[in-house]
């Protein structure tokens, strides 16, 4: 749930480490701090706040050096304070380092540490780990690490950097991610790959239980017990570009003028506008493989779930197989029932889901096919699982997902449709008319954001209400659900989702002329079950905004404001109801002051549990 970044080369490493954790600052933004070692000391600078803090802090100072790591933290163990923020020092101050995750056993090696003499000047769990460094301490720094790795219970991406082999980063992974960065005579250790694309577009990923040491002269690999490795070095095709603001205020505004495109990229090469057949190959699961399964799980967290919940409609409608969604949080200590027969599918956009690739490991214990949806090359999940299907958003700066969502709504489309032809639900004309539909959906999603000045104008007659009810019904529930989450995410505004037909059971208590509604209402076949639950909420004098088909003239005379979006299909109306939810909720963000990009006590991964 943190960032950490690391550089060695001939550059000035300052300016790269803050540039590295300006990228990384979605995955924790409550304090940060570098460390950079020259010959005659580690030059440490930590403050309590944002990376711009950082900045201020460091003011014009000219420190340089052969090395450094940098951290911005979003707080686990131990407050926010300068005290508490990364880089950790041992007893000496000779060694710092830099951590990802959470040491579940901190404590007992603390007791441990402390009875040895070491004494520690913080709350953290991160300090335990340079204390062990410093006692296993005898002139190797990754002997000493590997040593200290093998006492650490729980999650940890390390970085660590020493005065006594001032050249030299050991970088250490076991759980949350950690990737090395590969450019001409310079290195890099970073928590993704969003600060290295500038640099380098060669990148490893190190895997569980892995190290690599970083010298000038280049780095190797080993396990923790010293066991050298080789490692494929992947060539990543993401450009730099693509994590700029391009003009747009906020990341997240511009993730959503996105979404288009990125429908377009998830979808192109994957369907034939021909044959209506769908070509997912490339997830390396046979079509005999998936004819023989007879039930779907999905597995997922936040925004990954609601989208998992649109794909079980998709897939129920679509192939005729029962599917469930389970939270990975508690799926993960269910004592659930699965077999050979049974297709485990887990959707994370980072790959890198602590609560998700725990219940995927948990899950392939009962030998289940195993297929991961993500967005990130290489991640954990995508790792694990026997088969992968990508989706194309590209990076994700925003911390609340909205690009990531509609891709991920795009991958699951594809594959509800290939597993439908696949098991015979399904013929070629008809796929060819959804596949048709579906490659409508991109200028579909343009019509809607072009209306984003009155979305913004709407915004402002509700920045001051405290509550919010999302309904919806079908395959628009979860899109209700959606909306409600990214309201809470970025405004603090309190918004529940719910399914219309519940309403009656217990939420309409809540209603009055001081907690609006926003009903999603494309027609479909429960649209008149909708129209029912908006008369219900008239009668109680509620305000209603409604998210419904702009030829829709019925809906008009029965709600306070109608965001209009165009007609399609009912299975694809998702793709488009989302997108008005997500602008009202960021432009009520943004007018109440908010920190869009960077909510509070949010971070983008979710890498601990």
């Amino acid at each position: 749930m943190c960032g950490i970044i690391g550089y060695l080369g001939p550059k000035a490493v300052i300016p790269i480490l803050v540039d590295g954790l300006k990228k990384l600052e979605y995955r924790g933004y409550d304090s940060a701090g570098i460390a950079v070692v020259d010959e005659s000391r580690i030059h440490l600078k930590r403050v309590k706040g944002k990376i711009c803090d950082l900045e201020k802090h460091l003011g014009s100072d000219t420190l340089d050096g052969y090395c450094g790591v940098g951290h911005t933290r979003w707080a686990t163990h131990g407050r926010p304070s300068e005290e508490n923020a990364h880089p950790h020092q041992d007893c000496t101050g000779s060694l710092v380092v830099v951590h990802n995750g959470i040491i579940e056993n901190y404590l007992s090696l603390k007791k441990k540490l402390i009875k040895e003499g070491h004494t520690f000047r913080t709350e953290t769990d991160t300090e335990v780990i340079a204390h062990l460094i410093e006692k296993y301490y005898q002139g190797s720094l990754e002997k000493a690490v590997q040593q200290a790795a093998r006492d650490l219970e729980g999650a940890f991406a390390i970085a660590v950097i020493s005065l006594q082999e001032p050249e030299k980063i050991v970088a250490a992974k076991n759980g949350p991610p950690a990737v090395i960065g590969l450019g001409g005579g310079e290195y890099f250790v970073s928590s993704d790959l969003n600060p290295l694309l500038s640099h380098t577009q060669e990148i490893v990923f190190l895997e569980d239980g892995e190290m690599a040491v970083i010298e000038s002269r280049g780095v190797k690999f080993c396990d923790f017990k010293g066991k050298p490795l080789e490692k494929k070095v992947d060539h990543i095709t993401w450009s730099p570009l693509m994590v700029e603001k391009r003009g747009f205020k906020h990341f997240m505004l511009k993730e959503i003028f996105e979404q288009p495109q990125v429908v377009r990229d998830t979808l192109k090469g994957r369907v034939s506008l021909d044959s209506g057949r769908v070509f997912l190959d490339e997830i390396g699961i046979s079509a005999a493989a998936l004819k023989r399964i007879n039930r779907v799980v999905i597995i997922a967290c936040g925004t990954s779930y609601h989208a998992g919940l649109v794909g079980k409609y998709l897939m129920e409608s679509l192939a005729r197989i029962p599917v469930d969604v389970e939270y990975a949080s508690e799926y993960r200590y269910r004592d659930f029932i699965l077999d050979k027969d049974a297709l485990v599918m887990v959707i994370s956009q980072s790959g890198e889901t602590a609560d998700s690739l725990a219940a995927l490991r948990a899950a392939k214990k009962n030998k289940p096919l195993t297929l991961a949806l993500c967005n990130v090359v290489k991640s954990s999940i995508t790792r694990e699982s026997d088969g992968v299907l990508y989706t194309h958003a590209g990076p994700e700066i925003g911390v609340a997902a909205t690009k990531t969502f509609s891709a991920q709504l795009a991958a699951l489309a594809l594959f509800a449709l290939h597993l439908a032809l696949v098991k015979g639900c399904l013929d070629e004309k008809r796929s060819l008319s959804l596949i048709e539909d579906l490659q409508r959906i991109p200028h579909r999603m343009e019509n809607i954001l072009n209306q984003a000045k009155h979305i913004e104008d709407l915004a402002l007659k509700f920045l001051t209400f405290s509550h919010f009810l999302y309904l919806g019904r079908g395959i628009n529930f979860p899109v209700a659900l959606e909306g409600a989450l990214k309201l809470k995410e970025i405004s603090y505004i309190h918004a529940e989702g719910y399914p219309g037909g519940e309403m009656k059971h217990g939420p309409i208590a809540l209603i009055d002329e001081k907690m609006p509604t926003m009903a999603v209402v494309p027609r479909d076949n429960v649209y008149e079950k909708m129209l029912s639950n908006i008369s219900e909420i008239k009668t109680r004098v509620g305000y209603i905004l409604a998210v419904a088909f702009e030829d829709d003239k019925e809906i008009q005379d029965k709600v306070d404001t109608v965001l209009a979006i165009p007609s399609t299909h009912p299975l694809f109306t998702p793709f488009l109801t989302t997108l008005p939810l997500q602008l009202f909720a960021y432009y009520i963000a943004a007018k109440r002051g908010a920190d869009v990009d960077q909510p509070r006590n949010l971070a983008k991964s979710v890498t601990v549990e």
